[in-house]
């Protein structure tokens, strides 16, 4: 049966007024038949038993407790075999991501949040990344209504209307943490959100214990950018001109350059942010441009998808037909691998 919701600002919905039981009134009630120390599972035991009111009380203990997760099932070990085997060319973000995330959810009582903040190309893997993050996060995966996923073009289209947007996102976020507090928050296409909206985000990232009255350090905030992309850029192509593996290149070598640059740029959301300034940014995560052998990985894994992955001759026409740069080298995929869908519809 569907719960009935909180508002976005965290009060009770309309048609949960008539039957709300004030909660200092029900607790009294448990006087005498259970001891003080064990009330959140009585609570807890008990809140079937109250029908239309069951959500109300689920809500309020999961924006209290540590034992309710909502909808929370991380499988670190899958997350990790995923990351492997199906994100190419990104040993940074797989080992990045895979550390940050197991030491997260495995604490019972996080100091913070964790804030991943995804940069590098298109087609380089970034928003991938994001959906194996949440379908190894939740039992009902990419369906979980605990995963809120904002697109500035489509939700925040107006850069005059950026302290209405403001408002709107900071309730949503307050509502939404009230009743999960395992949530995931998506931003993508970073690059196009209005300056200054995502700083409304900054009393919830912090290490203080609630936020507006809510228990917020257990959420998941993913930030998606291609700002940053010419620093990762720059690095990949002197390793590559140095010999050196693309293997070799280590996370320290990327940070600082790809703070820098979505600090400094005007088409960043996070530009003269103070989620950069004030370290608020668990982890700045790069994605490498990919070569050949990765955009042709991509083809075989999408041809096995159509139970096609015995053509090899596609494969080799998909990676011959993909642009590359510099122009002195063609070592890296203009788009990544996402034109690999396309061109394989026209080379089949």
């Amino acid at each position: 049966m569907k719960q009935p919701p909180l508002s976005c600002e965290g009060v009770l919905s309309e048609e949960l007024a008539e039957n709300y039981i004030p909660v200092p009134v029900f607790v009294r009630s448990l006087r005498g038949v259970c001891p003080v120390k064990m009330w959140p599972r009585c609570l807890w035991a008990l809140l079937p038993l109250f029908g239309p009111v069951h959500g109300v009380f689920q809500k309020l203990y999961c924006s209290m407790s540590t034992s309710c997760e909502c909808d929370f099932k991380p499988d670190l070990r899958g997350l990790e075999w995923d990351l492997f085997r199906n994100l190419f060319g990104q040993h940074l973000a797989q080992e990045a991501v895979s550390q940050e995330v197991s030491a997260f959810v495995q604490l019972k009582s996080p100091e913070r949040p964790l804030v991943l903040s995804l940069h590098g190309g298109s087609g380089t893997g970034k928003t991938l990344l994001s959906f194996m993050l949440v379908s190894h996060l939740y039992a009902s995966g990419l369906s979980s209504p605990h995963v809120h996923t904002f697109i500035p073009t489509l939700h925040f289209p107006q850069a005059s209307r950026v302290q209405h947007y403001r408002r709107a996102l900071k309730d949503w976020v307050q509502g939404n943490l009230t009743a999960c507090a395992r949530s995931v928050f998506v931003f993508d296409e970073m690059e196009n959100m209005p300056p200054g909206l995502i700083d409304v985000l900054e009393p919830f990232l912090g290490p203080s214990h609630v936020v507006y009255s809510t228990n917020y350090r257990k959420a998941i905030y993913i930030f998606i950018s291609t700002v940053g992309e010419k620093a990762i850029s720059a690095v990949a192509l002197k390793a590559r001109r140095d010999c050196r593996d693309r293997e070799e290149i280590r996370l320290s070598e990327l940070q600082e350059a790809i703070a820098q640059e979505t600090f400094n740029s005007s088409n960043s959301g996070l530009s003269s942010s103070p989620l950069l300034s004030e370290g608020l940014i668990s982890v700045i995560v790069p994605f490498l441009p990919l070569s050949r052998v990765h955009v042709e990985r991509c083809a075989q894994a999408q041809l096995a998808q159509r139970n096609l992955g015995h053509r090899s001759d596609v494969v080799q026409s998909v990676g011959g037909a993909v642009t590359y740069s510099p122009e002195h080298g063609h070592y890296f995929s203009t788009t990544g691998c996402k034109t690999v869908p396309a061109k394989i519809n026209l080379h089949l």
